[in-house]
């Protein structure tokens, strides 16, 4: 039986047992938004942030249509804005939340279940889908360490983004089959009903961008490569408390949330269903899918362009020798960038990175340390850093459809490479 709290210490006593305190103790006294308690077997939390949506009883829906989980899913709506917001848009959050209710009081409560609250105000300093996002899954948290459950799952779903039938039950299998990853991202397609021809050619494109992207970083070498989407992903409790819970950034906190993750532990794929996110443009962010459709439909974007292959065929020099680095000291590592190509010799002197790995290196006690290590160091974010110092002065952009041929070939024809 689900018990109304009434006591608002009632939380915060309890939760001091459990496997989230201090992380929780560096936010003093937590207010949860969902006054009763988690059911017993709550083992999946999705989460769903919202702000100025108007078709957030869609997304509603299709999790209503999902086959439940032999566990129980708890769905959360977060309605959010700036403490100071436009009028108008308070009005539509407002109108959102009593839609919300409205729509859960129509819906049976089973194994999987409903919530929202009135519209949360974020601090103006941080209000944006970060903070939004850190909110809701803090929340998820809370009520996870409640149960003292540390595998529960934590889901980031969108208000925009539809799920097909077995959503829940396939990450629940995911998690069930490999119980030792933190995470893992989701399949993706976006919707393609009711845009236009050029909108239609856009998201596509911007598909295949993310596409291309991921398999020439798993094909140069790196081993963190993964889809950073944030209605696509899914973190353990104690994986999400380990890396210090989501990013408060205004913009990109899915892509920093997840490759950092991967410093954490394994974060896995699940093929075996997909979301469907919005192809709609967007100015609410400084750049992912939404400002890249709007720019797109603007003609101030040209999507048929992407990074240079050879970015990446120069990055696999250095990852399938990074090894060495291990063996090196004084000037033969000094001297170790001018070995390779240009771009990235000029690169790992601005960046000082000789600096940082000669430090790392003294601090790994085997080569397979040091090779893990490597890579939080060469991580996503400096790989995407020198990505953009390259196209700078070194590469052009390039087709993608070119782009992505040149890669298919050298994945299937290795030898081709060099």
């Amino acid at each position: 039986m689900l018990i109304r709290v009434t006591q608002p210490g009632f939380f915060l006593n309890i939760a001091h047992r459990m496997f989230a305190r201090t992380y929780f103790q560096k936010y003093g006294n937590y207010r949860p938004l969902i006054p009763v308690e988690p059911h017993p077997d709550t083992t999946l939390f999705v989460m769903i942030p919202s702000f100025r949506e108007p078709d957030v009883l869609a997304t509603l829906d299709s999790l209503a249509a999902c086959i439940p989980p032999r566990g129980i899913a708890e769905v959360f709506v977060i309605i959010n804005e700036p403490e100071t917001c436009d009028p108008e848009v308070t009005a539509l959050n407002e109108q959102t939340y009593r839609d919300v209710a409205g729509w859960i009081t129509k819906h049976k409560q089973g194994r999987i279940r409903f919530h929202t609250a009135p519209v949360v105000k974020l601090p103006q300093k941080w209000a944006g889908v970060g903070m939004a996002r850190k909110r809701g899954m803090d929340e998820a948290l809370w009520r996870f360490q409640l149960l003292d459950r540390p595998n529960g799952i934590i889901i980031s779903l969108d208000a925009d983004t539809l799920v097909e039938p077995h959503y829940l039950t396939s990450i629940e299998d995911h998690f069930m089959k490999h119980p030792s990853h933190v995470g893992a991202t989701i399949d993706f397609s976006h919707q393609l009903e009711g845009i236009n021809d050029k909108q239609r050619e856009g998201i596509l494109l911007y598909e295949k961008y993310l596409k291309y992207y991921k398999a020439a970083l798993t094909w140069c070498g790196y081993p963190n490569a993964l889809y950073t989407i944030g209605s696509a992903f899914a973190v353990t409790a104690d994986g999400y408390v380990r890396r210090g819970g989501m990013t408060r950034r205004k913009a990109g906190e899915d892509f920093y949330f997840l490759q950092t993750l991967t410093q954490v532990g394994k974060v896995g794929e699940i093929t075996s269903t997909a979301v469907h996110p919005s192809a709609r443009e967007s100015d609410r962010v400084a750049f992912g899918t939404g400002p890249s459709i709007r720019q797109w439909m603007a003609d101030a974007e040209d999507l048929r362009l992407t990074y240079n292959i050879q970015a990446f065929i120069d990055l696999k020099v250095l990852f399938t020798r990074h090894w060495e680095l291990y063996h090196l000291s004084g000037e033969m590592l000094a001297a170790f960038p001018d070995e390779l190509p240009l771009p990235l010799t000029k690169f790992m002197e601005e960046d000082d990175l000789i600096s940082g790995i000669a430090s790392l290196r003294s601090n790994c006690a085997s080569e397979v340390v040091f090779s893990q290590r490597f890579f939080h160091l060469f991580n996503a974010f400096k790989i995407l850093k020198f990505v953009h110092f390259g196209h700078r002065g070194f590469y052009d952009r390039q087709s993608l459809e070119a782009a992505y041929e040149v890669l298919m070939r050298l994945v299937n024809n290795p030898a081709d490479a060099l």
